[in-house]
């Protein structure tokens, strides 16, 4: 039987644990915003190319190129590949089955290089005035260069050349000019010039190989311009090879020419003999008559 209170409202029974969380979760606010997807991954193929990546992908080729991997039809059409390329997937099947750039190439040895006592080579003077002066091709590297530029350019190509001694020294002289000097990338550059009111810019590297040819770029640019650095994908062979190469061409050029003096000669035998026929010919035709 339950008990009269007099109309006043009972004590409340204490709340059980299962109605505590209840309560706690009707207190909470409801998040009523969507949890966002997760990006999904995209496949390395399918990343958009960059123009380095076809540089590099460029140079590869130039390299495949010049060591005889590729002819220039192939090099063509690989290259028109690689500058339509939009996707890395799309760039890499045109160099699969090439080296990576710089892993083919032999890196030469101690005794690569060949310096000692020889015919030594005059220096060189390139003077630029009001004017353009060129040096490049394959030639020898003299032991110091004398540049010198006023109101004109000079340029100094040594990728070709050959270097008859490690060192070699390149004065320059900027005033209202450019002299521009390109080398090999694996050779060691280094610079003390300076720039008065204009700008001296060497980009100095230092070979790995010791023995590597040694480039001294000083002097000065006043209101001109000095720059030099190495020439991207250009390389020093081995300077034996180099001279092998030279002497393959001498023997090759004397072999040509001989063989044209000898079919000189023998034509000349032949038109000489003819023409003794034809006389004697005419000699015995008038004995007949």
């Amino acid at each position: 039987m339950e008990a009269d209170n007099g109309g006043r409202p009972g004590p409340e029974t204490p709340p059980g644990p299962l109605q505590k969380q209840d309560r706690l979760r009707e207190r909470q606010p409801v998040n009523m915003t969507k949890t966002a997807s997760a990006r999904p991954a995209v496949a390395e193929g399918d990343i958009r190319a960059s123009d380095a990546d076809r540089d590099r992908v460029a140079e590869i080729l130039r390299e495949a190129l010049a060591e005889g991997r590729l002819d220039p039809e192939e090099h063509a059409e690989r290259i028109d590949t690689v500058y339509r390329a939009k996707t890395m997937g799309e760039l890499e099947p045109v160099v699969r089955d090439l080296p990576a750039a710089g892993t083919g190439r032999a890196q030469p040895g101690p005794d690569a290089y060949v310096y000692g006592p020889g015919a030594p080579v005059p220096d060189q003077n390139l003077v630029a005035i009001f004017s353009a002066s060129v040096r490049k091709g394959r030639w020898q590297a003299p032991a110091r260069i004398n540049a010198f530029a006023f109101f004109g350019s000079v340029e100094i190509d040594l990728t070709e050349a050959v270097f008859p001694q490690q060192q070699v020294r390149i004065n320059v002289t900027a005033i209202f000019g450019s002299v521009e000097i390109r080398v090999p990338e694996n050779i060691t550059l280094r610079s003390s010039g300076s720039g008065i009111l204009g700008s001296f810019e060497v980009e100095t590297h230092d070979a790995e190989d010791t023995h590597a040819p040694q480039i001294l770029v000083n002097g000065y640019a006043v209101l001109g311009s000095v720059e030099a650095k190495p020439k991207r994908g250009a390389w020093i062979r081995d300077l034996r090879d180099r001279l092998r190469e030279g002497h393959r061409e001498l023997r090759h050029e004397r072999r040509e020419r001989h063989q044209e003096l000898r079919a000189g000669r023998h034509e000349g035998h032949e038109r000489r003999r003819s023409e003794r026929r034809e006389r004697r010919d005419r000699f015995r035709g008038g004995e007949g008559a």
